[in-house]
């Protein structure tokens, strides 16, 4: 898996990445309903913030938004290199 730095996507890539991952069901924002809007404005701001980190898996193919303590948890068994955040 390789770490993706937010600031290395176009701006119409990282929305459509946010957007995504905002829209997958079972993303749970509590029972109010939040704008699809203000839910990526969340996600922006939680990836500057380093809360959120973008990986990309080459044995899926696919790139997924995790937070890093999903991250910590992944170098802790060995899925990806320390080094790389």
């Amino acid at each position: 898996m390789l770490l993706i730095p937010y600031e290395q996507l176009s701006t119409d890539t990282l929305e459509g990445l946010i957007e995504a991952f905002v829209l997958r069901e079972g993303t749970e924002y509590g029972e109010q309903d939040i704008s699809l809007s203000d839910k990526v404005a969340q996600v922006k701001s939680q990836l500057e913030a380093n809360q959120l980190v973008i990986l990309y898996s080459e044995l899926h193919e696919s790139v997924d938004i995790i937070t890093k303590q999903q991250w910590r948890q992944l170098v802790k068994q060995g899925e990806i290199e320390s080094d790389q955040f």
